[in-house]
């Protein structure tokens, strides 16, 4: 008696033609039922998902491929006087559906709300939002936290969670609410997003940089092993909700931090908010972005305007990084290694623009750029009053970074590039040798002895 060796019968199985048939999925009566995609005929008692089953049988066994398109629908809303409590954004901004609204003033239950907000912002707006929940007769809890890049870890995500859990939520129809900077916002939409699997949150940015960056995406997430924002979920907010007079609160040293991430697109793909930088840059730092009720158009409407079109230009047919060339990553190849080293020396924003700097560089050193343009993109940035070198960023540790890169962004470094003023593209070519010869005369140029010319002509002598 002969035996067939095991590997030929898997040979043989895989010959065996497959069939495939997809599957509709239709819910008559609470109860969801397989349809063939070519037999469909829907009814008016049926319920048809976008979700759809492809059954592959063979031989060996059924396969079923589960194809289930997630879509999340979110705003983000540019507010005014958000805190006044005749305004009903804060409560009912993120209710698109004018039903669910109906359903809700109806209601009459009083409206329940959880908020964290971060140490520094519950001390200047803690009394405001206090009233506005006392006018509206809200039930509500305010979790005041200190909320720091040094200590925004799993330890501050699950204070948030024993205190929603102790407090009591629906997790359909009572949203958290997130106030502060982009920590705060980080660490309060992975807890939503941990509580009941899934909890509907709200941002309310009060930083600049928050405003424009952390407010609009649908990341969250918390430091782990000394690595920025290695634990985290992407689950956008059900509203980003933003109000500038926020912002007249913030030290001027975080307003530079902010405009690092507006120059970060101005150079990727905007080239008139670069300008616009460039022109008014330092009204911006001045006036903290509020407006001063003469200008027909508010440069600092102008421009917030501006920088969040473009971010979501960018995130939103790439929510879930599926692709892994983006733009966005500009001034954020190096610097969380970077930040995280001389935590808490830096600031994100300014570890943002040391590497966007550097990176102008290797754009330079690669033909991309030309020197006037170089010239003016590190002007700009200096003008801005952010840094533009930094000690701790070393040769090894800039080389470090990438190749860490690498191992996260499927073996291409995918490195983002000026490739003029508001304009990029994605490059994976640039070798070691490029980019030692651009380190060299980016510590020549704005180490510890900056030249004079580029100091002179930005006004930073």
């Amino acid at each position: 008696m002969s035996i067939t060796p095991v590997r030929e019968l898997h040979d043989l199985s895989l010959s065996k033609e497959s069939k495939t048939i997809k599957y509709n999925l239709v819910q008559v009566k609470g109860t969801w039922t397989r349809k063939k995609r070519k037999t469909q005929r829907q009814t008016k008692n049926e319920r048809v998902s976008t979700a759809e089953i492809h059954e592959c049988s063979r031989e060996r066994g059924t396969t079923w491929t589960v194809v289930s398109p997630i879509v999340f629908t979110y705003q983000v809303m540019q507010i005014q006087k958000l805190l006044d409590p005749s305004n009903d954004a804060l409560l009912t901004g993120h209710i698109r559906d004018p039903r669910q609204l109906e359903l809700l003033r109806c209601n009459p239950r009083p409206i329940k709300r959880f908020v964290v907000m971060d140490e520094t912002v519950f001390k200047l707006y803690g009394c405001q939002v206090t009233d506005y929940f006392e006018n509206r007769g809200v039930l509500y809890r305010i979790l005041p936290l200190a909320t720091t890049e040094e200590n925004k870890s799993m330890e501050k995500v699950m204070t948030i969670l024993g205190e929603v859990h102790k407090f009591g939520i629906d997790r359909r129809t009572e949203p958290i609410i997130a106030i502060g900077g982009g920590v705060c916002l980080d660490i309060v939409g992975l807890a939503a997003s941990l509580y009941r699997r899934r909890t509907p949150y709200i941002r309310v940015p009060t930083t600049l940089l928050s405003y424009i960056d952390a407010s609009v995406g649908a990341k969250a997430g918390v430091n782990f092993a000394n690595c920025k924002n290695k634990l985290g979920t992407y689950i956008p907010p059900v509203a980003a909700l933003l109000d500038r007079s926020f912002i007249q609160t913030l030290p001027r040293r975080h307003i530079s931090n902010g405009l690092a991430e507006m120059l970060k697109m101005a150079l990727m793909k905007h080239r008139g908010l670069f300008e616009l930088l460039e022109q008014h840059g330092q009204y911006l730092l001045d006036s903290k972005f509020q407006s001063n009720g003469v200008d027909l158009t508010p440069v600092a409407a102008v421009a917030t305007k501006a920088a969040i079109e473009s971010m979501l230009e960018e995130l939103a047919p790439n929510l879930w990084e599926d692709s892994l060339d983006r733009l966005v990553d500009f001034g954020h190849l190096i610097s969380p290694e970077l930040e995280m080293k001389v935590l808490p020396v830096l600031l994100h924003g300014e570890a943002v623009n040391i590497d966007m700097a550097f990176m102008v560089y290797v754009a330079r050193e690669r033909g991309l750029l030309s020197e006037g343009e170089k010239l003016r993109i590190v002007r700009c940035m200096l003008a801005l009053e952010l840094p533009v070198w930094h000690g701790d960023c070393t040769l090894a540790l800039v080389q470090r970074a990438l190749a860490d890169r690498l191992k996260h962004s499927g073996g291409l470094v995918r490195m983002p590039l000026p490739t003029g003023l508001g304009c990029a593209e994605i490059f994976n070519d640039t070798d070691d040798g490029t980019l030692c010869q651009a380190y060299e005369k980016w510590c020549n140029e704005l180490g510890p002895e900056p030249s004079l010319s580029i100091l002179m002509s930005s006004g930073h002598v």
